[in-house]
């Protein structure tokens, strides 16, 4: 997410910011502007709150490893490293999380901090601190003190160039110091960004508004293909409140389809989309190419003995990158001092959130469970109808407070759903469609308009607090299966897949998180509230989630694919990605283990795996088109193709074009531009190849499966003719499918000084959406990649030391640091650095050692 500067301020902005890029090229005032932000790596320091010294050592990236007696001293000073590399992040994202941009960046932001006071995320965070374990408090005000030790007697520009650039238009900041309720409020950023298929919902709503037919808008969303693609834990069953893998056939659960709000309701919905897609997203923009990858394979499929694990989240392309590597090592490991961990971190949060420590290892993919619903409310009044009877709203009064303006008084309702998206201070958009709905006052479906005050709702498992922030501490010291589980079973939201491996030969599965069960409806439709059948009921049992442990197979894919098949009872959504990652995953494993005992290399080969699986349906009816010019020539590229999507592949370029331009096409009503995530669209181009006489293929510009394959190649060929130049065979995918990484901030302010300051790139890339590689495009917008494998890990359990990562960007967030984007060019190239664990490889990598003394 990156906000919008305000255009009353955006020229002295930019001649501010001008002047200051030039002054950091031409005037020696480098030292002044940029380096003065940079951390002390050295020697020593004083930091009050510790009880004992700390040492951190950083190597020649930057990547950081603490020692400590206490966990206390230890999470005191995380906080102060954090706080010295990535402060400005964390800054701004509590600010996103507290729905107080407009305090950084002026009016502009208002709407968008009146949604984000609206769902009350810092509300539920400050709920949530009461909730936790009395040492999970500690260890969270104890790294609020290492923060705000590191701010004490800094000026803002002492503490980031950010601050700065922001000073053009914002002189009157000041930083606040940081508090236990800023990290648990970045919990509720990460559940928003991955909640299940509320995007699905609203476009689902969008296209019967648009006139589609609600049978053609399901041929858009067929049913997950488990015989081709295997769910994570095939012959999942439920049997004495737990969860068992059982092959034989089991009863199909009983699916109530969703009744849908008359057509003016449904219409109203699908307004929420522009609206809510506003909302900052702290792992970048909204897409349905987040999602992530993770395997594990036992040791009896590997060169060691010991299982091997892998892990790459699929996230938002920002600067700096979302993660922060790092050791959290108590001097001696005992009860009283139980973490010896390294991982990923994410600044601004306690502990480690995917790593390994001395025992354990673990990763995360997104579950993707159907967490959110959206629901239609009958208002009279200060009441919304329910059962036919009035229920009270509670209300309450938001004060956004403005950077150069008034403060701007909101008020706030929710229903028994949850708060009200559709009042009028949130903004034209949603004001629009509220009065009127073609439904009678009882909510039955009407033939003509109704007059009526109508609202939407939103229901978020996220909205409800909880010990999420436990199960980080949990799972940093769990040492066994069944203490990872319990740590599992704590976290809440979001849902994820959670993977396991041990130095004791054992790897495994566990499904958590709060999943609502409904009264009536599928969570695929919007629902109406004034219906007390549709509500949640309860939350499925822990015991009945998804579980493995040590599955014949010996190994465990998760790539956000299908958990379970059909015959699992319960309802987790039907929203899933089709599987291909997942399938290609488990193909190479397959092959791998054929050929000899697995090794990290092998994991990190499958990893930067670039096959596009769903190219092999629509290559051979694409080579046989009559097509001329150059179109003719890129077509004989196709003909030899390996899939392989390397950024140096000509047939990838003439193939990915030819897809962007396939789209609009055959889903022409789905708008010039359609948004279709991919492993969707390459299952539906799978099926609509074969059937030639489908509706799909006649549209405004084509009237036949044959005519649109040969129109897109024309267009491809030309468009990269335009692009890449004449000679066929020297277009390059890399050449288009390019990153660029953006400042969260200021990366997208329109101002290419400020840009140029911040953002780092491009850089050329290979993979693509839904490919293992999984750099993720948007075909209605171009080629540029919008959403990476944000860090990529592979832990040897027989060898930690021997373990591999990368990070997208670097552990540093201050522009022009040797180490803000020092790992960029080796995550494009494939390249990974060692992932040190033990104390002396630690130390023998030391390229820094600062002491921080009490």
């Amino acid at each position: 997410m990156s906000v919008s500067v305000p255009r009353v301020r955006r020229w002295l902005l930019g001649i501010l910011a001008a002047v200051l890029a030039v002054a950091l090229i031409t005037a020696g005032l480098a030292v002044w502007t940029v380096r003065r932000s940079f951390p002390q790596v050295s020697g020593e320091l004083e930091l009050p709150a510790l009880s004992a010294p700390v040492t951190v050592y950083r190597d020649e990236y930057g990547i950081t490893h603490l020692y400590a007696d206490t966990p206390e001293d230890l999470f005191t000073a995380q906080g102060y490293v954090h706080a010295q590399d990535r402060f400005w992040s964390m800054d701004f994202n509590r600010h996103v999380t507290a729905g107080r941009l407009a305090e950084l960046f002026g009016a502009d932001q208002v709407p968008t901090d009146a949604y984000l006071r609206t769902m009350g995320w810092r509300r539920v965070a400050e709920a949530e601190y009461d909730l936790l374990a009395e040492e999970t408090r500690r260890y969270l005000d104890a790294y609020a003190e290492g923060v705000n030790a590191y701010l004490e007697g800094k000026s803002a520009t002492e503490v980031s160039l950010e601050y700065a650039v922001l000073a053009a238009t914002n002189s009157e900041y000041e930083i606040e110091p940081w508090s236990a309720v800023d990290s648990l409020a970045w919990l509720k950023a990460m559940a928003w960004d991955l909640a299940g298929n509320m995007h699905d919902e609203i476009a689902r709503a969008s296209l019967l508004a648009r006139g589609l037919p609600r049978e053609q808008v399901e041929e858009l969303y067929p049913a997950y293909p488990e015989e081709q693609h295997a769910p994570i834990l095939a012959g999942g069953r439920v049997r004495d409140g737990k969860f068992v893998l059982d092959s034989d056939e089991a009863e199909q659960r009983d699916e109530d389809a969703a009744d849908i709000p008359a057509t003016a309701a449904v219409r109203a919905l699908a307004g929420l989309q522009e609206p809510l897609e506003a909302i900052p997203r702290t792992f970048g923009s909204a897409s349905s190419d987040l999602g992530s990858n993770s395997w594990v394979v036992s040791g009896e499929h590997t060169a060691s003995g010991l299982p091997l694990l892998a892990n790459d989240p699929h996230l938002g392309a920002v600067m700096p990158s979302i993660w922060y590597q790092m050791g959290l090592h108590c001097t001696t490991v005992d009860e009283s001092c139980p973490f010896d961990v390294t991982g990923f971190t994410f600044p601004g949060l306690t502990g480690v959130v995917i790593g390994a420590n001395d025992t354990i290892a673990w990763g995360f993919t997104n579950l993707g469970p159907d967490v959110i619903d959206l629901y239609l409310e009958k208002l009279d009044g200060d009441s919304a109808i329910v059962d036919g009877a009035p229920e009270p709203l509670e209300t309450r009064t938001e004060t956004i407070r403005v950077a150069g303006g008034d403060d701007v008084e909101i008020t706030v309702r929710s229903s028994r759903h949850g708060p009200l998206l559709s009042d009028p201070e949130l903004g034209a958009q949603l004001r629009t469609f509220a009065a009127k709905a073609p439904v009678t006052p009882e909510g039955e479906p009407a033939e003509t308009a109704q007059d009526g005050d109508y609202a939407v709702a939103i229901s978020w498992t996220a909205l409800t607090p909880g010990r999420t922030a436990d199960a980080i501490f949990l799972l940093n010291r769990a040492r066994t299966f069944d203490e990872f589980r319990e740590a599992a079973r704590t976290f809440e939201v979001p849902a994820q897949n959670l993977i396991y491996a041990d130095t004791s030969g054992n790897i495994g599965y566990q499904a958590p998180g709060k999943i609502p069960v409904r009264g009536k409806g599928d969570g695929r439709w919007p629902a109406p509230g004034w219906d007390s059948d549709y509500d949640w009921k309860e939350y499925l049992p822990f015991e009945e989630l998804p579980t493995v442990v040590n599955p014949d197979s010996g190994f465990i894919v998760t790539a956000n694919q299908a958990v379970v098949d059909s015959g699992y009872p319960h309802l987790l959504t039907t929203d899933w990605d089709y599987g291909y990652r997942s399938q290609r995953v488990v193909t190479l494993l397959e092959a791998a283990i054929a050929d000899g005992g697995l090794t990290v290399e092998d994991m990190v080969d499958i990893q930067l795996d670039n096959e596009n699986s769903g190219a092999r349906a629509l290559v051979p009816y694409l080579v046989e088109v009559d097509v001329e010019g150059a179109a003719a020539q890129a077509q004989e590229l196709l003909a030899g193709w390996d899939f392989q999507q390397d950024a140096d592949s000509a047939a990838a370029a003439f193939y990915n074009a030819t897809y962007r331009h396939l789209l609009p096409l055959v889903f022409d009503e789905l708008g010039a531009n359609p948004k279709i995530e991919a492993s969707q669209a390459w299952l539906l181009l799978t099926s609509l190849v074969e059937s030639p006489e489908s509706e799909w293929w006649r549209g405004e510009e084509v009237s036949s499966r044959d005519e649109a394959l040969r129109v897109a190649m024309e267009r491809a060929a030309a468009e990269l003719t335009e692009l890449l130049g004449e000679d066929v065979a020297a277009w390059r995918w890399g050449d288009l499918h390019t990153l660029t990484v953006r400042n969260a901030s200021f990366g997208e302010s329109g101002i290419a000084a400020v840009e140029w300051l911040f953002n780092r790139g491009p850089v050329a890339t290979g993979g693509g959406s839904s490919v293992v590689n999984a750099t993720g495009w948007d075909p209605a917008q171009g080629y540029e990649v919008t959403t990476v494998p944000s860090m990529r890990m592979v832990v040897d359990l027989a060898d930690v030391d021997n373990s591999q990562w990368i990070n997208l960007t670097g552990n540093s967030g201050h522009a022009f640091h040797p180490h803000y984007a020092d790992q960029l060019e080796l995550w494009a190239a494939g390249t990974m650095l060692p992932m040190r664990m033990t104390r002396s490889a630690v130390e023998e990598a030391a390229e820094h050692t600062l002491v921080l003394r009490p």
